[in-house]
């Protein structure tokens, strides 16, 4: 994959703005939720990061460094949800940010759905985002942030995403529900949209060889306005501004971190 470009993995608009701060990452060993742990961390916040692999979040905890901790969570299991609450609780006396961005997906053609998948995708892409928030409210300080992680899928209409998309378009009309159910408690809700970003997920869900994903990568940098694939940095500098100070008059939004792909048409002229 050496000849994608991949964009600058070092960029960091924060510097350390969410200092003193105490943020959750679900789905954070890999991808996205990885890197948006490390922008969080290097803004200044101490991160727990949460997956259902105990090795895997270890190991990831280990190479985000001593403000990163990793515990072993199914956000599909309140139970699980519960021992992490109180255990944060125990450790900093609250959370300041929570980014729920466990979910995952691949393309399955309408006639080939089972109920299994539907259950699963349904599970993990909503159920674990409700009992994510749902769980952490009570140790959530008032003023905090709350981030869900949604897709440009969700307004793309792609063959075989139905129900993915349809889980994502759901995230969005949550966070605007959640938005004025949390306004009392100046809890501010928002989603961010990914757009293309090769991540491990592409090979472990969606079964795609390295070559397969390079070759995806240049097809549709030429869809991109911005002229690059996105990096799990670039959505976690957009969480890291929707996390901080910088954004405190914006709520109930969808960030779309995409490069312009769905914002601007790039037909040919």
């Amino acid at each position: 994959m050496e000849n994608v470009k991949f964009g600058n993995s070092n960029l960091n608009i924060s510097g350390k703005t969410l200092e003193g701060s105490v943020a959750l990452v679900t789905g954070g060993s890999a991808g996205i939720g990885f890197g948006a742990a490390k922008q969080l961390a290097e803004a200044g916040a101490f991160v727990y990061i949460v997956s259902r692999r105990q090795k895997q979040i270890e190991e990831a905890a280990a190479r985000l460094g001593p403000s990163v901790r990793g515990i072993a969570v199914d956000v599909t299991n309140k139970e699980d949800l519960k021992r992490l609450a109180e255990t944060i609780q125990k450790d900093h006396g609250g959370l300041d940010i929570v980014f729920a961005n466990a979910g995952g997906g691949r393309p399955i053609a309408l006639e080939e759905l089972t109920e299994g998948d539907i259950d699963h995708l349904l599970g993990v892409n909503i159920k674990g985002v409700i009992f994510t928030v749902q769980t952490m409210l009570p140790i959530l300080k008032d003023g905090s942030s709350i981030i869900l992680n949604a897709s440009i899928t969700a307004d793309m209409g792609l063959p075989g995403f139905s129900v993915y998309a349809a889980t994502k378009a759901a995230v969005r009309s949550l966070a605007r529900s959640w938005t004025t159910d949390l306004k009392h408690r100046h809890i501010r809700v928002n989603t961010v949209s990914p757009g293309v970003v090769p991540t491990e997920g592409y090979r472990t869900e969606q079964k795609m060889t390295e070559e397969q994903v390079s070759d995806y990568a240049q097809r549709v940098t030429s869809e991109i306005p911005v002229g690059r694939v996105g990096t799990p940095e670039d959505i976690g500098n957009a969480v890291v501004f929707l996390a901080s100070d910088s954004s405190s008059f914006i709520t109930g939004i969808d960030l779309v971190v995409d490069g312009g792909q769905t914002r601007v048409y790039q037909g040919k002229n």
